[in-house]
């Protein structure tokens, strides 16, 4: 966030919504940094409980760190408000957020211990509540009973609507399980009791029921609540479904010939490697490297041809994910077991039973950065971080690694000198093979070589030496830098 601010300095005179963004994006950044802070109180608690002996030194750096950062935090919104008058308000806003990041990490780290650390659960409550709270900031500007609402939550009025039509879709389907697990406990208590029946009968009369509830509740989200969703924010008159439709056929030769080209490419690979998964020796974590060359094969041409749409490719891709997942996970009829013996082919050491997010953070690390991008942007290597990094970057220092390494950078790891500086490298002349590209199709570039060449040094380091999923760290820390 702090990366996308210097950026957006910097592009502030060329841009006549810029202030109006800016002060939007600043709003989020000081979200984003509540969110973190209050898990830190939090942890900082529980640690303080669990101290016999007084306060450790962590603890002591820890308080101050908490301390200091509220101070400037409090200081901030003073200077920017009216004589403090919207310092309040302001104030239980961003505790909001930080009261919601602190429930969702405590809900992940219990649920699902075996799927993250605690760096990776940060990242991922923190990514959310931002999101969320970036739906919420939107939806109470657009309501008219609160005069305070556009006060103190400032919203750009250069919202696109393809924007509007995937946060829509995705607040649906992140809403769909809270639907139905109520809708579940519902149908349990308004059950009348019948004749006794087998253990084999109920089961099976369970899970049919679950998957009539669970079809019947995807259809209501999809056709009446994101569209009333949409409707309000952004004031779409057709439903998003139709709008996407318009939306593809409104350019329809590139688009309809891409659509095309990934399903074609996605058909083979899924069918090749998912053969070769069952029948060959071949290392797992060889075997899912592969998909990342195919995600460099499906991406790399959009983000070069078709940028917009790709945005809008990248939200379906995640919405699909996330249907597919919550079907495996409740064994929803048909699909489930089909889905489930699919992904297990897949699956690594953080994944689990309970939940597999092997394929997310493949997908969020290349479209977050890309995401991330949208708008004035002069970096035009900025939206291609989560490719180099993931599909060449990561892709070639783990094959030259595990087949040519000898040099380890730690006596416990597996990571090798030899990977790092082929990771290194692949980026660099990937990038150059890219920076031409771009010339030619009429970009202006005014990334420094030194600073590409620093940017990609320390992702390939921080790459070697991360315990977190690198797949989720190192395109936004790469994205990052490059925005420097």
């Amino acid at each position: 966030m702090l990366s996308r601010l210097i950026q957006r300095s910097r592009l502030l005179s060329a841009d006549p919504n810029g202030p109006e963004e800016f002060a939007y994006l600043e709003m989020q950044y000081w979200a984003a940094s509540i969110s973190c802070l209050s898990v830190l109180v939090f942890f900082l608690w529980h640690l303080r409980k669990s101290t016999n002996n007084g306060m450790s030194k962590h603890l002591k750096y820890g308080s101050f760190s908490v301390a200091l950062y509220s101070m400037t935090y409090f200081l901030s919104f003073l200077l920017k408000t009216d004589g403090g008058l919207m310092v309040m308000p302001n104030m239980v806003y961003m505790l909001c957020h930080g009261v919601a990041a602190v429930i969702l990490i405590k809900h992940i780290l219990e649920n699902f211990p075996s799927c993250s650390s605690f760096g990776e659960a940060l990242l991922v409550c923190s990514g959310l509540v931002l999101y969320f709270g970036d739906m919420l900031a939107h939806t109470l500007s657009k309501m008219e009973f609160s005069m305070s609402s556009k006060a103190f939550i400032h919203t750009p009025g250069t919202r696109s609507d393809m924007t509007t039509v995937i946060q829509g879709i995705l607040l649906g389907l992140f809403l769909l399980p809270l639907l139905y697990k109520s809708s579940l406990q519902v149908w349990g208590y308004c059950r009348l009791e019948g004749n006794q029946r087998t253990q084999a009968v109920e089961e099976y009369t369970r899970k049919r029921n679950g998957s009539a509830v669970f079809y019947i509740l995807l259809v209501v989200v999809l056709m009446f609540l994101v569209p009333s969703w949409t409707h309000m924010v952004q004031g779409l008159k057709v439903h998003p479904f139709v709008w996407i439709i318009n939306y593809m056929f409104t350019d329809s030769h590139e688009r309809l010939a891409l659509c095309a080209y990934w399903i074609c490419v996605i058909y083979v690979s899924v069918r090749r490697f998912y053969n070769i998964s069952k029948q060959s020796k071949t290392e797992r974590i060889l075997l899912r490297k592969y998909y990342h060359l195919v995600a460099v094969l499906i991406f790399s041409p959009a983000v070069i041809f078709q940028p917009a749409f790709l945005d809008l490719a990248f939200g379906a891709a995640f919405a699909v994910f996330l249907v597919l997942e919550m079907i495996r996970i409740w064994e929803i009829y048909p699909l489930g077991k089909l889905v489930h013996q699919f992904m297990n082919a897949f699956t690594d050491h953080r994944d689990s039973e309970i939940l597999i997010v092997s394929h997310f953070s493949l997908l969020l690390g290349c479209a977050l950065p890309k995401w991330m991008s949208s708008g004035l942007n002069d970096r035009p290597l900025a939206p291609f971080a989560g490719i180099l990094s993931l599909g060449i970057g990561d892709t070639m220092a783990s094959m030259i690694g595990y087949k040519y390494g000898v040099l380890r950078w730690s006596k416990t790891g597996k990571k090798t000198i030899e990977g790092t500086a082929a990771g290194i490298t692949s980026v660099l002349a990937a990038c150059s093979i890219l920076v031409s590209l771009l010339a030619s199709s009429g970009y202006i570039l005014s990334q420094n070589w030194l600073s590409l060449l620093i940017a990609v040094t320390l992702s390939g380091l921080l790459e070697a030496y991360t315990a977190q999923l690198d797949n989720a760290f190192i395109p936004l820390v790469f994205y990052s830098l490059l925005c420097l």
